[in-house]
């Protein structure tokens, strides 16, 4: 009962820091939002961030992938529009 007593240490294995792109999705949202793609990029961010909080690593990952190329595609595709527009009312 009184003898030398052995302890542990285990080391979890770091979770990856998935990006959930909140930010970007709700500019896009407010600012680029042709298609409604910067609105369905602001979904996938909130489900990013849901599934990192709720300690799904890999679930978090996919969703923000998700929402990365949506916001991409929502600011191109919001630059393109606007360019034109600007080109259009020059003429």
């Amino acid at each position: 009962a009184f003898g030398p007593t052995a302890t542990t240490f285990v080391r979890q294995e770091p979770v990856p820091n998935a990006q959930d792109f909140v930010l970007w999705s709700f500019f896009n949202a407010m600012f680029c939002n042709p298609c409604c793609l910067g609105f369905v990029a602001l979904v996938y961010s909130i489900k990013a961030r849901d599934k990192k909080i709720a300690q799904d690593p890999a679930g978090a990952v996919g969703f923000g992938r998700t929402a990365k190329q949506l916001n991409i595609a929502a600011l191109c595709l919001g630059l393109i529009s606007l360019i034109i527009i600007i080109v259009l009312a020059a003429l």
